[in-house]
């Protein structure tokens, strides 16, 4: 699969999510007619592509151990929907407008294919990002959490823009305090939980290797910040920008973005060099 990914990088991090930010914005401004608006499979095949590099970077990674872990966070992904489907807690009152593939009581089975790869591309930037400074645990999860708070600055916002989902208001975006509050503590659980599924040395070694591993969350930025910058979320789009340098401050794509000079000067700026 690395040779996959290495072959269509461009494809997968740039072309998939500008298409997807064309037919998402279509369809929730009903450009597009029923039933094509939101196809529910095209949107999990897309989001299947877009998690390839990802996929390819960490599989090799997982011991019985980390399967298991791993498991138990998807597991988990699950649990906590529900009871904040069906509680209000802990994130606010929601419910899902639209069917994201294939719905159990109210929640989308892909569930873990939307969730779990955040806090991992959250867990791989961080680590890249602080180098050394993330070999202490004291600094390494609470970066990571930090992202994945900002994470969710992006994609929350956008999501209610589209009408994914609702909530019965908020100051960021119709989106409420207690949405965040409640990622606090989802996130802190993931991410704790993720930081005991993989080796250290054996992460690292991988990340030299796979230098497309970040290419999932290039893909992410590029689509809810474009989807942001549409509807005028400037908070969220500035957010989506500054995951990008952090992302370009890696200096792992230059294949992606074609050597531009742009993203190199951010790149160096950003790094300090």
């Amino acid at each position: 699969m690395d040779d996959f990914v290495r072959r269509n990088r461009f494809t997968i991090a740039v072309t998939f999510p500008a298409v997807g930010v064309v037919l998402l914005v279509a369809s929730a401004e009903g450009l597009i007619p029923e039933p094509y608006a939101f196809q529910p499979t095209l949107l999990l095949f897309g989001t299947a592509v877009m998690r390839l590099p990802l996929v390819a970077a960490i599989v090799p990674l997982f011991d019985r151990r980390g399967a298991a872990i791993v498991g138990g966070l998807m597991a988990y992904a699950y649990g906590i929907e529900y009871v904040g489907i069906t509680t209000g807690w802990p994130y606010g009152e929601f419910a899902y407008e639209i069917a994201l593939g294939p719905m159990v009581h109210g929640i989308p089975v892909g569930l873990p294919v939307f969730f779990v790869p955040l806090v991992v591309n959250a867990y791989l930037l961080t680590v890249l990002v602080l180098g050394e400074r993330a070999d202490a645990r004291l600094v390494r999860l609470p970066a990571t959490l930090a992202v994945v708070l900002a994470i969710d600055l992006v994609l929350d916002p956008g999501a209610v823009a589209l009408r994914f989902w609702t909530y019965g208001g908020g100051p960021i975006y119709g989106v409420p305090l207690s949405n965040y509050a409640g990622w606090v503590l989802s996130g802190t659980v993931s991410v704790v939980t993720l930081d005991a599924a993989f080796s250290r040395t054996a992460l690292l070694e991988r990340l030299e290797t796979a230098e497309f591993a970040l290419d999932d969350m290039v893909s992410f930025v590029l689509l809810w910040g474009g989807v942001n910058a549409f509807y005028g979320n400037w908070l969220a789009t500035g957010v989506a920008l500054t995951l990008l340098a952090g992302l370009l401050a890696t200096d792992r794509f230059d294949v992606v973005f074609q050597g531009t000079g742009t993203a190199n000067r951010v790149g160096r700026w950003v790094r300090g060099d």
